[in-house]
């Protein structure tokens, strides 16, 4: 398995999908998106290099009792695609009860065939245009990205959105 580079973690955020969530920021993202409100994460280099299982450990050890999803976001976490299957399975297998979301600048029409999807509930797609800002989105930063639930559109072969506004 491919190792994986984490930026940092942030414990029962409230804004990177519903209830409290734990949310690890990959490092790297290959848009450079005018107006990325993570700027500092667009480098490949940087983060901290980790195994999916070093990655496991510190996800435990950041668990708090109000957690009820995890949340991938970056960077762009899809740029360490093999690597955050890895993850994202080992997450799966430990905390069934939690839902995983991710964040990317590709869509969903990109990756919808590699491996990583099988893991994900959620994603949120597209990248961010600042000339599309909106700040009364739920969960995202701009009109053009989409909230998937990547279950079902999978299984259906078409996209359904999730709504929370």
């Amino acid at each position: 398995m491919s190792n994986i580079s984490m930026s940092g973690i942030v414990k029962e955020s409230v804004v990177d999908g519903p209830g409290f969530r734990l949310v690890i920021f990959t490092q790297g993202c290959p848009r450079h998106c005018p107006g990325c409100h993570n700027a500092d994460l667009i480098p490949a280099s940087g983060g901290r290099e980790l195994t999916p299982g070093e990655l496991l450990e510190v996800i435990r050890d950041n668990i708090t009792p109000l957690t009820r999803g995890i949340t991938f976001s970056g960077g762009d976490p899809l740029m360490q695609a093999e690597a955050l299957a890895g993850v994202l399975k080992l997450v799966r297998e430990e905390w069934p009860q939690f839902d995983i979301w991710v964040y990317t600048g590709y869509t969903f029409e990109e990756v919808r065939d590699w491996p990583v999807m099988q893991y994900i509930d959620v994603l949120v797609d597209g990248p961010y245009v600042e000339s599309l800002r909106d700040i009364s989105l739920a969960f995202r930063g701009s009109s053009n990205q989409r909230i998937i639930d990547v279950k079902v559109s999978l299984a259906s072969g078409g996209i359904k959105l999730v709504h929370f506004d």
